[in-house]
């Protein structure tokens, strides 16, 4: 019985052979586990609440296949929740996760303040930060460098000679893309530019194509010097760069270059295909549901995981000096 026990309670500790076995012969016999008994016994809730600024967005679909994958392995359940980037919701799903005892919480924060997700966790329900530092707070978390991201971007552009560059963020303001902004300007002031005079931020309340294209193209093109490149502080918004430059008979990359950033499935799509900024979306996920799966028990240090994003270069950038 005690082996059967671990497979169902602490799968990690039984050879997965033997764990195929046992799960092969409570499938034979029809066994389902009682969860309100096993919860009357203590034993740890094996659902994981995700709460996710956008679960639309194909970045943070990748990222919670990458959770869900790595909770299955330990026996777990995902229940993930989007918030549309308000901050109603996001307060909403955490007091239903908690009433439901759920394991633990993985969250990409859009209002939540982390003393209020410190004392989530004090309380029982442990928090890994998604996409967000801890900065200092009693929690763990798992990012990607937004401002290298930002830096790296802006880099690619001044290679090819681009001075004037347009920086696109849609939405609310996350601190995810200010840092890429960030990034974006300390790369021009470290190429001796003035990042006031040469970086433009656009700023709009769209999160659709149709919307950035609608809100931000009339924006850029009314711009004097008219930017020789635009940043877009995710792919999502990217496509309606595209779509709107393309309504007002401008070419990528002749006319206007485009980076996004993500590199989700659809930019190597598109035409020409996006320059963009690669974050390893499945990777984070994995990582942040193993850091929740380890946060239980006395002597738990609180961790950050920082991955590297990648550059991506294709076909909607200049190669090469400008002539």
């Amino acid at each position: 019985m005690s082996t059967v026990s671990n497979v169902l309670n602490n799968p990690q500790l039984v050879a997965s052979a033997t764990r195929g076995r046992v799960r092969d012969a409570m499938e034979r016999v029809g066994y389902v586990r009682n969860g309100a008994a096993r919860r009357l016994r203590g034993a740890p809730s094996p659902v994981v609440g995700c709460v996710l600024l956008d679960a639309a967005n194909a970045y943070f679909a990748t990222v919670a296949r990458g959770i869900e994958d790595r909770l299955a392995e330990d026996g777990c359940l995902l229940v993930q929740c989007s918030t549309d980037m308000r901050g109603e919701r996001e307060a909403r799903y955490l007091r239903l996760l908690e009433e439901q005892g759920v394991r633990g919480v993985i969250i990409s924060p859009v209002a939540a303040p982390l003393p209020e997700l410190v004392r989530l966790g004090q309380r029982g329900t442990p928090v890994v930060l998604l996409d967000h530092p801890c900065d200092g707070a009693e929690l763990c978390a798992v990012t990607v460098d937004d401002a290298a991201g930002g830096a790296l971007a802006a880099r690619h552009l001044l290679a090819a000679g681009q001075r004037e560059v347009a920086f696109v963020r849609c939405g609310p303001p996350l601190r995810s893309l200010a840092e890429r902004l960030a990034g974006v300007r300390a790369a021009f002031a470290d190429a001796g530019l003035d990042p006031d005079a040469r970086v433009t931020e656009i700023a709009v309340r769209a999160t659709t194509a149709a919307g950035v294209a609608e809100e931000a193209i009339p924006r850029i093109l009314a711009l004097s010097p008219r930017p020789d490149a635009v940043i877009c502080g995710n792919d999502a918004a990217a496509l309606g760069v595209y779509r709107g430059l393309r309504e007002h008979g401008v070419a990528v990359p002749d006319d206007i270059g485009v980076v996004g950033y993500d590199d989700v499935d659809f930019a190597a799509e598109l035409s020409p295909a996006l320059t963009t900024v690669r974050q390893p979306a499945y990777d984070v996920g994995r990582a942040a549901a193993d850091l929740l799966l380890r946060s239980p028990g006395a002597g738990h240090r609180h961790e950050q995981v920082t991955f590297a994003p990648a550059l991506i270069e294709r076909g909607s950038t200049r190669r090469g000096a400008r002539g």
